[in-house]
């Protein structure tokens, strides 16, 4: 079972609307802690979990890769099949 705050955000990332985005740092100043933190807890999901780890992007507004290629490659084809945009160098293009 996830501890207490790995918990408290991955409730806030289900309040993530589908085609849209926030920050690690985002969710960290929600829940008092660090965005290396979130990370770890969105690294820490099963795979089959219901928690939409995709919308969660670096504060560049970008895909952090954290090594594995593969899993960016499916967070970036995820997060297009919501309807994200992203521009020539990889950002999320926010909506206006």
């Amino acid at each position: 079972m996830p501890s207490p705050l790995y918990q408290h955000i991955y409730v806030l990332v289900k309040q993530i609307p589908p085609g849209q985005v926030t920050s690690y740092g985002r969710l960290a100043q929600k829940v008092g802690t660090t965005p290396r933190v979130v990370g770890f807890a969105l690294a820490a999901l099963p795979e089959n979990s219901d928690v939409p780890w995709q919308r969660v992007i670096n504060s560049q507004g970008r895909i952090s890769s954290r090594g594995d290629s593969a899993r960016s490659a499916l967070q970036r084809e995820l997060l297009e099949a919501e309807g994200v945009r992203f521009d020539l160098s990889g950002r999320v293009v926010l909506a206006d």
